[in-house]
């Protein structure tokens, strides 16, 4: 089967389509068939050696992909036939993945596979975030800093569907026009987006800032939030990792939290099918519908991640194999 492999840790070029064996499945293991691979933050990172899980070389790319069951271990909830998200800290992207049922979520009938494939890490990682870490509320407004990729998009969509408004903030104007068509209330420029955040707020700020970006704008965010509001860190797309004087958190009573997804729920047995439970309604609705920026062919995956290195990734890039 093909296989997505890095054999050596020098970014997007590192990684190459090989030609491997299929998986052996062990008896608590579901085998699918995939039909499509997401390109993630993660994916870029671990191509540079940059990432928390550092596999041994040369390893298997992908975290999260969609496809067909082969087939399931009895009582794991899936059978044969049955369309599927995945999602792995790496391992997704080949032509047959054999993975624990803890990481395979039923995929509703109205989602394509490309969608599928958008959906596990960004909207389980945004659903984490505004709800166990933020405790969002209806009613209450998000600022999204990065809302054109695939994380902000996830978060702008899962805050719409818990009741929230939504303001992204992005670099440039085509970037605000995609989160807008993505879901986002209003849309705002880096430049000056601090007043301009507090003019659309009547000068109260936001109650939430989902940051995935850092760089140089955390005084400008702490400001730009309401009292009792909550910044909560994603990443660092920026590059660059802020520093937080906390002399700020108390002068409006705000805080600032870190949302480390994947090392909450990849081990907490049966949390990410609860999250994924609570998708599922915004999925049917429609309110949750995954952006896709680009498609691919799995030969193109260098392309695809040198897209998002260069920060010009809207959405989610799926590769179709």
């Amino acid at each position: 089967m093909r296989s997505l492999q890095v054999t050596s840790l020098e970014g997007p070029s590192s990684v190459q389509v090989t030609e491997v064996e299929e998986p052996s499945a062990g008896p608590d293991q579901v085998v699918v068939e995939v039909k499509a691979v997401g390109i993630s933050w993660p994916d870029l990172l671990q191509t540079r050696g940059e990432y928390q899980i550092k596999p041994d070389l040369p390893f298997q790319l992908g975290v999260d992909f969609a496809g067909v069951v082969r087939s399931a271990p009895e009582g794991s909830g899936h059978a044969a036939g049955d369309r599927v998200a995945c999602v792995l800290p790496y391992g997704g992207g080949a032509d047959v993945v054999a993975l624990h049922p803890e990481s395979v979520f039923a995929l509703p009938d109205n989602v394509s596979f490309e969608a599928g494939a958008a959906l596990p890490m960004n909207y389980l990682t945004a659903e984490f975030a505004l709800v166990t870490r933020a405790g969002l509320r209806e009613g209450e407004t998000v600022l999204v800093n990065g809302a054109a990729g695939g994380v902000g998009t996830a978060a702008i969509q899962v805050a719409k569907g818990l009741g929230a408004r939504v303001i992204a903030l992005t670099s440039t104007e085509e970037k605000a026009e995609f989160a807008r068509s993505a879901g986002a209330d209003e849309a705002v420029l880096v430049d000056g987006f601090r007043d301009a955040v507090k003019e659309l707020t009547d000068g109260r700020g936001v109650d939430v800032l989902v940051d995935v970006v850092g760089g140089d704008l955390m005084t400008d965010s702490l400001r730009s939030l309401a009292p009792l509001g909550r910044l909560l860190v994603l990443g660092f797309t920026g590059g660059e990792i802020p520093q937080v004087k906390v002399n700020r958190l108390l002068l409006n009573n705000v805080d600032v939290r870190g949302v480390g997804w994947g090392a909450y729920a990849m081990t907490r047995q049966g949390y990410m099918r609860e999250q994924w439970q609570r998708l599922v309604p915004m999925l049917e609705s429609g309110v949750v519908d995954p952006p896709i920026g680009r498609t691919y062919g799995l030969d193109d995956v260098q392309d695809a991640l040198v897209e998002m290195a260069e920060r010009r990734t809207l959405g989610k890039s799926v590769l179709l194999l």
